[in-house]
């Protein structure tokens, strides 16, 4: 028998244990082990076996690092038969989780027991895949088509006591007693000679169920779930439980599951699924590096930026003080952040009571001298070098020796900034995203001097704020900005030789992008990066050889900055938000192009998703090649969680790979020939390319 599964006994009770820590993940060797141990069970005189895991979780799911390598061991199908095939009572005991294949496993257990604060789920829908053996057949025949679909579809974890109410748990017992409450429960069963209650022996198909609940599911995942295959294959599973007999529906979900296991978007999701874990690791870290305790907060601004952020830290109870210059603009930020709050109540997202608690950590001031006790400072304010320095000098007079001072720059130079203290090693950048008490994504931007202390620190804030953090260097724009920066050039450099607003957003918008490159600039606000690049002295100081397109700069001036105003590169409908052609704008971006002494051209669809696609994926690989970035997946978890590239593409330079890096050198190299003011090919991107090589090796 393998290591991580052993059988034994109490008394006239066989057990089975799961041993395989972390999480007892269904390794090989552990389905392995489960099949020989069950053969024991089988041979053995017990009257019932339990099923119950070591650790802190019942089987939390499938070793998704096997997936797409060949497979070993016993087919998790066949594991499966051992278990519901054998001919006496078998009870999963649960506590944890059991997700994915672990409810798959429990499910075909005869009964189940679990402990009240277990949960259980099929979440596979989350790496682009469905529940491959069995669970879209045996759920829906326990709790219901209605609720098996939603617990599918959208991947949810349902707690003991609902999954209890809904028949997939038989009992509940007592915290702490999982082991003899399960073993007492077979006994029960196996004296009282029940049944063996195998699911797909319940019914034949899920009867009396109305067949138009499976048009409206598809139309709900087409349009909250858009581009994304594995839903509608979810939904297809549950409608061959409600139409086809168990074994033709068993060999439906195959069918499908193939189709999603072996297709990129599937690849892509599991891609981002590990590059996200990847990215909390810091290569040269050393192991013994401990982060500080961050029991206080600070933070200076309370628009909408330094607002959003308080809130994360209320949110998981760390008391915050929140500092402005000007008490009405403090009372308006209060406001908005209790506007938040209120509004989430309303949905049922919290209690009245919980918008107070939340309140009541967020600590009001006017005065410097009340950031004097707090762990950790960010700063908030304008995006202005002058500006964050005099902050940073007043900070590092009143801020406690070992406290944290970090800055909420999305392009500015934090060695700058830090070079104003007296402890450039405790000075960090923070780039949150807007709106920051929503959006996951932080980057951690690491100056030349700040400590691994102060790093690892910031890594431990970022996790217990819920965030999903990326180290990155400096440079100007970082990674997300330094890249989009390329990105919404291109999609001005075609405004002016030829396409229209909605033409350049459109494309990558069908290639599954939450937003085009210009709906995304009108949604930030145009006088952000007008301001930017004001700061700059642009176009003036424009480097020798660069192109500049001053259309956002024109718009700016016409007081369009996007949404806010309700008008930029659209116009914008007052109750919908919804955009709209502007004819207007149309005209002149048209006598613009005529000034520059442009020929404007009609431009292709598949040209303009290579454009904006290749230049990020270009700017990428210099990043790379400058050590901005760690590693290539880095990019693309920071292109997913903070710019709406959707995750069933993986990311920019996931993209890439899957294109193929010749195809995308060969296309970058045309470009340039044609406008070499602003393509420069990356010599990490031709390496590759020439090499056959991959940025996610």
């Amino acid at each position: 028998m393998s290591h991580s599964v052993s059988y034994g006994r109490d008394g006239d009770v066989g057990i089975v244990t799961v041993n395989n820590p972390p999480v007892n993940a269904l390794s090989s060797h552990v389905r392995q082990g489960l099949t020989e141990a069950f053969a024991q069970a089988a041979a053995d005189d017990t009257i019932a076996t339990v099923l119950i895991c070591e650790g802190r979780t019942f089987i939390a799911g499938a070793d998704i690092s096997e997936f797409g390598k060949p497979s070993s061991g016993p087919n998790f199908l066949e594991t499966l038969g051992a278990i519901e095939n054998l001919p006496k009572p078998v009870v999963a005991a649960i506590h944890g989780t059991a997700l994915g294949g672990g409810l798959e496993t429990a499910l075909c257990c005869h009964y189940r027991v679990a402990v009240p604060s277990a949960r259980v789920g099929l979440p596979e829908v989350h790496l682009g895949l469905l529940p491959g053996a069995g669970g879209t057949q045996r759920l829906p025949r326990l709790m219901g088509a209605q609720a098996a679909l939603d617990a599918i579809t959208n991947g949810t974890h349902i707690g003991a006591k609902a999954a209890h109410a809904q028949g997939v748990i038989d009992e509940l017992v007592e915290e702490g007693r999982l082991r003899e409450g399960a073993i007492a429960f077979a006994r029960n069963i196996a004296a009282r000679g029940a049944p063996l209650k195998r699911v797909r022996d319940l019914n034949d198909k899920v009867s009396g169920v109305d067949p138009r609940i499976f048009d409206v599911a598809r139309a709900a995942a087409r349009k909250s779930k858009r581009g994304f295959q594995a839903p509608l294959n979810c939904i297809a599973c549950v409608e061959a439980a409600c139409t086809l007999p168990f074994d033709e529906g068993m060999k439906r979900e195959r069918e499908l599951f193939n189709e999603l296991v072996t297709g990129s978007q599937s690849a892509a999701q599991r891609h981002i699924f590990f590059a996200e874990r990847a990215a909390a690791k810091v290569d040269d870290m050393p192991a013994d590096v401990k982060p500080l305790a961050i029991r206080t907060v600070g933070v200076i601004g309370a628009g909408t930026m330094g607002g959003g952020i308080a809130m994360n830290f209320a949110n998981v109870g760390i008391p915050v003080v929140l500092l402005e210059m000007e008490k009405a603009a403090l009372d308006r930020g209060l406001a908005v952040i209790r506007g938040n709050y209120e509004r989430t109540a309303k949905r049922g997202g919290m209690s009245i009571e919980q918008v107070e608690q939340r309140m009541a950590l967020i600590t009001p001031t006017l005065d410097y001298a009340a950031l004097a006790t707090v762990d950790l400072v960010i700063e908030a304010v304008y995006e202005n070098m002058e500006v964050k320095k005099t902050v940073f000098t007043k900070l590092d007079q009143v801020a406690k020796p070992d406290a944290i001072l970090a800055s909420n720059t999305s392009t500015l130079d934090v060695d700058e900034i830090a070079a104003v203290t007296k402890r450039p090693h405790k000075v960090i950048g923070t780039h949150f995203f807007s709106p920051a008490n929503v959006m996951k994504l932080l980057e951690i931007v690491r100056g030349a001097k700040t400590s691994h202390e102060t790093l690892a620190t910031t890594l431990a804030v970022c996790k217990a704020i819920n965030k999903i953090g990326v180290v990155v260097g400096v440079c100007d724009g970082f990674v997300g900005n330094r890249m989009v920066h390329r990105y919404i050039s291109q999609a001005n450099y075609m405004l002016e030789e030829g396409a229209l607003p909605h033409e350049v957003d459109d494309p990558v918008y069908e290639l599954g992008f939450a937003m085009g490159p210009l709906t995304m600039s009108d949604l930030a606000g145009l006088d952000v990066g007008w301001r930017i690049r004001q700061g700059k002295g642009l176009p003036e100081k424009l480097p020798p050889g660069e192109r500049y397109c001053e259309i956002a700069d024109s718009l700016c001036e016409l007081g369009r900055y996007g949404q806010k105003t309700g008008a930029g590169y659209y116009r914008y409908d007052a109750a919908t938000r919804e955009r709209q052609r502007d004819p207007e704008i149309e005209k002149l971006i048209v006598e613009h192009a005529k000034t520059k002494g442009i020929t404007r051209r009609a431009i292709a669809p598949t040209e303009v998703v290579e454009r904006l696609m290749y230049s990020l994926i270009n700017e990428g690989a210099w990043i790379l090649e400058e050590g901005i970035a760690q590693r290539a997946s880095d990019i693309d978890v920071i292109y997913v969680y903070g710019y709406g590239v959707p995750s069933y593409l993986g990311g920019p330079m996931f993209y890439a790979d899957q294109v193929g890096l010749d195809k995308v050198y060969a296309r970058v190299c045309e470009f340039a020939k044609a406008d070499p003011a602003s393509w420069h090919p990356a010599p990490l991107l031709k390496k590759l390319a020439e090499s056959g090589g991959k940025f996610n090796a």
